[in-house]
């Protein structure tokens, strides 16, 4: 049994969005997620046994979560509902889950709830679906652009399953372009069209990992690009500009374009120089790269060049990422330009990164040696307690006698760093009091 409403469906597909228009019919014919259906993906698996649990479909928007609902729909033998969040209350919940353990009871069938956006359902109503998810009353397909950790209820989530759908790939967005210029019965396969590959690239890439946008865009410079004497619509750059709105940055994601603006980023960052750190950042946001890829960089790059001099430039750094991790874009831009800009205005240090590597050297390199006595665990009688001591410091040896004389810090003078210097100092070699 199927409650998948089809009212104005066949109209749909004959009239609709050509995103609508082109929804994949079944998983054979769904492109990209291959972590979550590919060929014995836990997904699939339960997709095509009819042998769903409750779950959430998290990910961005254009990436295939209300198709996966409706392949699903078209291939159970459950009851299936669908819901928006928005304009769906607790009493319309309250009445669904009435109705499906009415149709459990008498007549032994399962009901699937698929509701879109679920983080806009409040605190109130999602518990209201709770008792019902939980003794399998229903079962709850939940779609969200959010992050569920944040936007569904704890109770909800750990009896759910929670699938992460990615942005796809610009190469799986122009797969689904091509299949839709030529696909005759849904598509735009009626129509004569010759297009630029710098034209369907961009699409692609402006669409930024979202299908119903490329083809929504698609569809648009198809309809609106008047045929040739011979018929033929020519779709070229400038008019894939026109209907995305977006003009093409030169930037490729696996070639120099991504390698060289993420090394100038990091070197203008390191450099001190905060106009051409925003040039490169807004550069790499508006060519579709992954906010959370900069956002690793940000964070390498606070310890690695800014590191002691400003320890809080860490602390911002990890700010940032959370936050795109939070908010996503296009807001995202906003804590990654503060976290970027603090770095390269801060004071510069890699003394942590140079220590490091000094000490894995010699770790790796030479022989390890002995903990000192006083170190080792089961003799702690040998060993001198810090806090008993002057300025909470008494000389001892820590380093293994093979090591004993090496140096591996070696701190800078700039911002905290200079303080680091000066304590260090203090503590070995205190000024006496005057008297």
């Amino acid at each position: 049994m199927n409650l998948f409403s089809h009212l104005g469906e066949e109209a749909k597909q004959k009239k609709g969005p050509l995103a609508s228009r082109m929804r994949p019919r079944s998983l054979h014919d769904f492109i990209g997620q291959q972590h979550l259906i590919g060929e014995g993906k836990l997904l699939r698996r339960a997709i095509e046994a009819d042998q769903l649990t409750s779950l959430i479909l998290h990910g961005p928007p254009g990436t295939g979560k209300t198709t996966l609902a409706e392949i699903i729909a078209n291939s159970t033998d459950a009851a299936f509902i669908k819901a928006h969040a928005v304009g769906t209350g607790a009493n319309d919940i309250k009445q669904i889950a009435k109705d499906a353990m009415n149709r459990l009871a008498m007549e032994d069938t399962r009901t699937i709830l698929f509701i879109d956006e679920i983080h806009r359902l409040n605190r109130a109503q999602q518990d209201v679906l709770l008792p019902d998810v939980e003794d399998g009353g229903i079962i709850l397909i939940g779609a969200t652009t959010e992050n569920p950790s944040y936007e569904v209820n704890t109770a909800l989530l750990s009896r759910s399953l929670v699938f992460e759908l990615n942005a796809l790939s610009t190469e799986e967005v122009i797969s689904i372009l091509n299949h839709a210029l030529h696909d005759k019965e849904r598509g735009l396969g009626m129509y004569t069209c010759r297009v630029e590959e710098e034209a369907l690239l961009h699409l692609a890439q402006k669409a930024g990992g979202d299908t119903r946008h490329a083809l929504n865009a698609l569809e648009l410079a198809v309809i609106t690009t008047k045929p040739d004497t011979d018929g033929v619509r020519h779709l070229t750059l400038s008019v894939a500009e026109e209907c995305i709105q977006q003009k093409r940055i030169r930037y490729d994601k696996k070639g120099d374009g991504h390698y060289d603006s993420i090394s100038a980023f990091i070197k203008s960052m390191r450099g001190s120089d905060p106009d051409a750190t925003l040039y490169y950042l807004a550069k790499m946001l508006l060519a579709g790269e992954d906010p959370k890829f900069i956002a690793r960089r940000i964070l390498i790059q606070a310890a690695e060049d800014v590191g002691l001099a400003d320890p809080r430039a860490l602390m911002v750094a990890s700010a940032a990422a959370h936050a795109v991790e939070y908010v996503g874009m296009p807001e995202a831009r906003i804590p990654l330009a503060e976290a970027a800009l603090y770095l390269a205005t801060a004071p510069k240090s890699n003394s942590a990164y140079m220590g490091i590597n000094k000490a894995m050297e010699a770790v790796k390199k030479e022989y390890n040696g002995e903990v000192p006595p006083s170190l080792q665990n089961h003799k702690q009688d040998e060993y001198k307690y810090p806090h008993n001591y002057d300025n909470h410091y008494i000389e001892q040896q820590y380093l293994p006698h093979e090591h004993k004389n090496k140096t591996f810090y070696q701190p800078g003078y700039l911002g905290y760093e200079g303080k680091v210097i000066e304590h260090l100092n203090w503590v070995k070699n205190p000024l006496k009091e005057e008297k």
